[in-house]
């Protein structure tokens, strides 16, 4: 057994090899998959080609602020003794390969939405087939390299500064390799911060003036053939929905692991792993939720035209949750010791446990991962319930639609702040939860407790795009209505499970932060945050502000980029004869090249927001008031994103049912009357909230967290005075068996 214990950490990186083996294979099976005849081809192909477009455009402005940001990283890593300038490699890796799972995901959606539309020819069930199945190379290409990206970088890490100095796992060595593990989430959280702020605006920008000018003035299909926006808009689909969700979960994905990494480490754990099992778990529970999701991906099927697809996801999603609870009963009872745990503040110079200390074991850590896997639960299913169509909070935005736009506005507005109360009280019994049984450890853990099957969630979110695009290629091709009917059902089903997708990454969000806020609190070198004091009231202040002036950056650049759009359209339907005739073909190019222009133009202000803030207030007021800033842009970057993403998703559910047909006050209304129009310009509103700035509040609330955390040491005053140095020589000369050298692990 000792074999197994000592060699175990390398099990982690080869479960994300495994996962991008899976990825491969899927892969090539949706590549394999018939695309159409020619005219079909020939749209997806501007389709990918105008997304393709768009990530070299963002990547270009990106690689600028990357060289920056490793300039800055690689200085400031020699000016404290904690630190290291190997942060800034790990900082380009985690930028790197959040860019690439985004890429990734964007590939295969480009392949997979003209194969769905040529397999929904045939049936229901092989256009799922096809497009859940493009979603889950996404899925699993983001989680395998998060697993593999950081199991590998820590067993490096690890290495160098724990095992070749013979440093002790509670010491200085283990942290100076995790502050550098850091490095890799700050680079994972910054793109996935650009890139879905970025491909926000540029869905949202198109997808407006397809709507407004498309269907309302013009009175046609946004889908349709004739409509010049039609092409950015299924551009934006994958760029905002798919890249943008792709980079955004990876980095979601490395927070979380890499929080409860550094609480682990706080940790006094005798067990066979050389002290570091809290440290390996979170890990651990990853590569298992990834294993799982490979698994589950396989019950996601149909037989029948009237087999519910929603069921279908359901049950692939379930089967991962329970699977992944299931093991990790016996991953915790295994990895972990039978003794209680304490933390190493709770301990004195003498190893005697203070009175008052925190106390758990490893019921209390397996009951948190419970908790979280509970907490994302309900979350989705109270998502749902709030976006799906033929619920409640749809079904009132629909009838208010019958007296107006201004209705329907109220309508969505109410069900968006509705939505907020059941969501923060589950949060809150979550929080209260886990840290009962395991302390802010046992918080951190239910975090990644929840975010196990993150590859499982984001298949089920990416093959709503997918599925749209098909839809939207079957438009353009006129093709039977059967065909259009089928891709219309994914689609439908497809907007709640986005919406549930978002509810799933704030929810995690909201866990994580508070685990690096702790983080960033033990780092820093402070005891608490006083919000008694003024200065930090003032900081809770302006950081319940960000979310805010976030949001409105976020919304102003879709609303200009969507006047710009809506001009275009018009000058083309007016100075263009022959398009409403089909006579003359539309200038798709000049609506992508203003999608692109202006979500790269616009991306810019609102990222820096959240990178900037945190290093101004933390140098020039200390930490303790950028602790009180974190705060509130946690709890209020938390209400926004669930009141913004779900009254979103359901303005557009409501007017997805104008579509297939309502009846309001005993009257049938279907497309084009005037509730469906009513219904349209909520949808229009709603767009910038659920698809821009909404998803993105999760991570801007936790990459504000990890900048902090990254600058933590340089905000500590101990670092050089006595106090500190004495502290870490009692910390490191405990004489009490619960702490064991390493050196004798690899």
């Amino acid at each position: 057994m000792d074999f197994v214990y000592h060699n175990f950490i390398y099990l982690i990186p080869v479960i994300g090899l495994i996962g991008l083996v899976a990825m491969s294979v899927k892969s090539a099976w949706v590549t394999k998959q018939p695309s159409g005849d020619a005219n079909m081809n020939q749209l997806a192909g501007y389709i990918a080609d105008g997304a393709m477009a768009f990530l070299r455009a963002e990547w270009k402005v990106l690689s600028y602020f990357a060289v920056i940001a490793i300039i800055l990283l690689a200085y400031s890593g020699t000016t404290v003794p904690t630190s290291s300038p190997v942060i800034a490699v790990s900082f380009i890796i985690g930028a790197f390969l959040s860019a690439f799972a985004g890429y990734l995901g964007m590939r295969i959606a480009t392949k997979a939405n003209v194969r769905t539309t040529e397999a929904a020819k045939s049936s229901l069930a092989k256009a799922l087939n096809v497009s859940f199945t493009g979603g889950t190379v996404m899925g699993l290409g983001v989680a395998g390299l998060a697993v593999l990206g950081l199991g590998s970088l820590f067993i490096l890490f690890y290495h160098i500064y724990v095992v070749k100095t013979g440093g002790n796992v509670n010491g200085e060595a283990m942290s100076k390799a995790l502050e550098v593990l850091a490095g890799f989430s700050l680079g994972a959280e910054s793109i996935a911060l650009f890139a879905r702020v970025g491909g926000g605006i540029y869905t949202k920008a198109a997808d407006v003036g397809a709507d407004l000018v498309g269907k309302v003035e013009a009175g046609i299909p946004e889908d349709d053939v004739r409509n010049p926006a039609t092409i950015a808009d299924n551009v934006g689909d994958n760029v905002g929905d798919v890249a943008g969700m792709g980079a955004d979960l990876f980095g979601s994905y490395v927070a979380t692991i890499l929080a409860t990494m550094v609480l682990g480490r706080e940790i006094v754990s005798r067990d066979a792993f050389g002290g570091i099992a809290p440290v390996l778990l979170p890990m651990v529970i990853a590569g298992l939720g990834l294993i799982f999701s490979i698994i589950s991906a396989s019950f996601v099927r149909i037989k029948n035209e009237t087999d519910s697809v929603q069921k279908a996801l359901n049950v692939g999603n379930w089967s991962s949750i329970i699977l992944t609870a299931i093991a990790t009963f016996f991953v915790v009872r295994w990895m972990l010791p039978e003794d209680d745990f304490y933390l190493i503040r709770d301990l004195d110079a003498d190893g005697h446990v203070k009175t008052g200390a925190l106390v758990f074991n490893k019921t209390g850590v397996f009951l948190s991962i419970v908790v979280g896997l509970i907490v994302g639960t309900l979350m989705s299913i109270i998502t749902e319930y709030y976006t799906a169509m033929g619920k409640r909070p749809v079904m009132s935005i629909i009838r208010q639609s019958s007296t107006g736009h201004a209705t329907n506005i109220i309508g969505g507005l109410a069900v968006g702040m509705e939505s907020t109360v059941l969501p923060i009280l589950v949060l809150a019994a979550g929080i209260y939860g886990s840290y009962h049984f395991a302390g802010l450890y046992g918080v951190a853990i239910a975090a990644a407790g929840m975010m196990a099957t993150t590859a499982m969630q984001l298949a089920i979110d990416a093959f709503g795009p997918i599925a749209d695009n098909a839809g939207g290629i079957a438009e353009m091709n006129q093709l039977p209505e059967e065909v259009r009917h089928r891709t219309d059902n994914l689609d439908a089903v497809g907007n709640t499970t986005a919406a549930t997708g978002k509810g799933f990454a704030i929810a995690s969000a909201a866990l994580t932060s508070l685990a690096l806020f702790a983080a960033f609190v033990g780092v820093a070198g402070i005891e608490h945050i006083d919000i008694y004091k003024a200065n930090v009231l003032a900081g809770l202040f302006v950081g319940s502000m960000i979310p805010f002036i976030f949001s409105a950056l976020c919304i102003s650049a879709v609303g200009r980029a969507a006047m710009a759009m809506v001009e275009e359209v018009r000058r083309q339907f007016r100075e263009i004869p022959g398009i409403m005739e089909y006579k003359a073909k539309p200038e798709y190019e000049k609506c992508v090249a203003i999608s692109t222009k202006a979500s790269i133009r616009e991306m810019v202000a609102p990222g820096l927001i959240a990178l900037i803030t945190p290093i101004i207030i933390g140098f020039a007021f200390g930490p303790e008031v950028l602790g009180g800033l974190l705060a509130g842009v946690t709890v209020s970057g938390v209400l926004m994103g669930i009141f913004q993403s779900n009254a979103g998703g359901a303005w557009d559910n409501a007017k997805k049912s104008f579509e297939k047909g309502v009846e309001i006050n005993g009257e049938m209304h279907y497309k084009k009357s005037d509730p469906h129009k009513a219904s349209v310009t909520g949808d229009t509103v709603g767009d910038p909230f659920k698809d821009t700035s909404g998803p993105s509040m999760n991570i801007l609330i936790k990459l504000m967290s990890i900048v902090s955390l990254v600058i933590a040491p340089h905000l500590n005053h101990e670092v050089d005075t006595n106090k500190r140095i004495q502290k870490e020589i009692n910390k490191q000369s405990l004489n009490i068996p619960t702490i064991i050298k390493t050196d004798k692990y690899l």
